[in-house]
């Protein structure tokens, strides 16, 4: 088995991705150990998580630096000292710097909670349920220069219901989050997907033609047609 690629997650807050993340990385044939934490906010909450899990954590805040180059440098030194290989963004709220993000391009991935490339930015959801959507979901991508715009690797939705609120679509998706990143981060560690000519280019999937066939509808019909041919095989 080829070694686990060392991976540092960038939080601002609560870390549930992160959570998702290092509960993933206990299993030893994951091709990602979670080996280091870094936030930009001292009271962010998944700092506590981490380190009861055992993860080395370390808090670099903006205040501390007198410019955004000198706060990137303080994040790209304590990577080096983690032995990072891949960085993953887990609510993390800063903009990084272009010199930061070039150097880790192809290495660093983030999670953004809406279908890219629509509803890029803040306030997801609410923008989700105003425009009428009835599909919803997430997205793990590589980051680039461009905020939310870097080549996708792995999305999942989600269906937004009749009388969802903001809170009910975001709890909905969050769910898929925690399912989403441990399977994008895994097949970037593995070298399964990785970013060639401002592309993600997806190795081989044996199950893949499984895709073909799977289909997200919101409403679903198919489900009533499904009970109403049960029926008549069932009725004498």
């Amino acid at each position: 088995m080829n070694a686990r690629k060392r991976t540092v997650v960038l939080i601002s807050g609560r870390g549930s991705n992160m959570t998702a993340l290092i509960a993933a990385a206990t299993d030893p044939a994951y091709p990602a150990e979670i080996v280091g934490v870094i936030s930009d906010r001292a009271n962010a909450a998944g700092l506590g998580i981490a380190a009861a899990r055992g993860i080395p954590t370390k808090v670099i805040s903006r205040s501390d630096h007198v410019g955004k180059e000198a706060h990137d440098g303080a994040i790209d030194a304590a990577l080096a000292s983690f032995g990072a290989e891949i960085v993953a963004l887990a609510g993390y709220m800063r903009i990084l710097g272009a010199r930061f993000v070039e150097k880790w391009q192809g290495r660093m991935v983030n999670i953004h909670p809406a279908l890219l490339p629509a509803f890029k930015g803040l306030d997801t959801h609410a923008r989700a349920l105003r425009a009428g959507m009835r599909i919803h979901g997430c997205t793990v991508h590589f980051v680039t220069l461009d905020m939310d715009d870097g080549p996708i690797i792995a999305q999942a939705a989600v269906p937004v219901m009749v009388g969802d609120n903001e809170d009910t679509l975001a709890a909905r998706v969050l769910k898929a989050e925690h399912r989403l990143y441990p399977l994008a981060l895994g097949l970037v560690a593995e070298g399964k997907a990785r970013m060639e000519g401002g592309r993600t280019v997806l190795a081989h999937f044996a199950d893949d033609a499984d895709n073909g066939t799977s289909v997200v509808m919101a409403p679903d019909p198919l489900r009533e047609e499904t009970d109403l041919e049960h029926l008549a095989r069932i009725t004498p």
